[in-house]
């Protein structure tokens, strides 16, 4: 059934004018103009083909149909209120929903939500394997992504967009290739693999060297799994918390997200 248009702002200017009779003092609880609430009202009363008030000697007065009609519209804007609560009760919530790369998760951010949750012991936590998956249809609350910026989305970076060249120090001259690893120019590698997590394990499995952001061989080089060949140096990519702009108004996120750069600082 198709809907009518309801004009929620000259219904809210009414009630308003309704409680106090007075177009001044409406306008003081809404903080527009007098005039403003009376173009609003008169504006109300074309759409309704009603006349709402009327003017006597006493003041302000509602007329027979804006008084039939106030009851149930005070009823609605308290059913709105509820609807705007119920849709704000997942900022309070304590389930997070985080699509991550794989040995990003692993080497970087499983050790920090760790703390996190010794802080919060409360949450719950959903990682989704496939950070570009669509933050509506696997209801994301957050996605980390190896980008050059936050692009149409908000975002923080966890961390400097910086690069190692690193091997293990048994492993051959062979160089590991994968999506957007920068190797030099006069590289040809003698293993390809999709994406940086694979080159880190076939790193550790000493099947050469490979270039892979700081912050994914960080773990492995202060556990001496991995050596710097050469680097940490300037990159251009680094890993984003990224989320459409109204995930960034709940408190939930906000506050997984300045935990995150924060331990990224320490």
């Amino acid at each position: 059934m198709k809907r009518t248009h309801l004009p929620l702002n000259a219904l809210r200017v009414f009630d308003a004018a309704a409680r106090h009779l007075s177009f001044t003092r409406a306008a003081d609880e809404l903080a527009v103009t007098p005039a403003a609430v009376g173009q609003q009202i008169r504006a109300l009363e074309d759409h309704l083909g009603t006349v709402l008030f009327r003017r006597t000697s006493r003041g302000l007065e509602l007329t027979g149909e804006g008084a039939a009609g106030l009851d149930a519209l005070r009823e609605g804007f308290l059913k709105f209120e509820e609807s705007v609560q119920a849709m704000q009760a997942g900022q309070a919530s304590d389930r997070y929903t985080i699509a991550a790369p794989r040995e990003f998760y692993a080497q970087w951010l499983a050790p920090r939500l760790a703390d996190f949750r010794k802080e919060n012991p409360t949450i719950q936590i959903h990682v989704v394997e496939d950070e570009y998956a669509d933050f509506t249809e696997a209801n994301l609350d957050f996605a980390i992504r190896l980008v050059d910026g936050p692009g149409d989305l908000e975002g923080v970076a966890l961390g400097e967009a910086r690069k190692v060249i690193v091997a293990r120090h048994d492993a051959p001259d062979d160089w590991i290739g994968w999506t957007a690893a920068n190797l030099p120019d006069d590289v040809r590698p003698a293993i390809e693999v999709a994406t940086a997590g694979q080159a880190l394990s076939s790193a550790m499995a000493g099947l050469g060297r490979t270039v892979l952001p700081l912050m994914l061989a960080e773990s492995a080089l202060a556990k001496n799994e991995l050596a710097a060949v050469e680097g940490p140096m300037d990159a251009r990519r680094a890993y984003w918390l990224l989320a459409p702009l109204p995930q960034w108004r709940q408190k939930k996120v906000r506050a997984l997200a300045d935990w995150l750069t924060r331990a990224d600082e320490t």
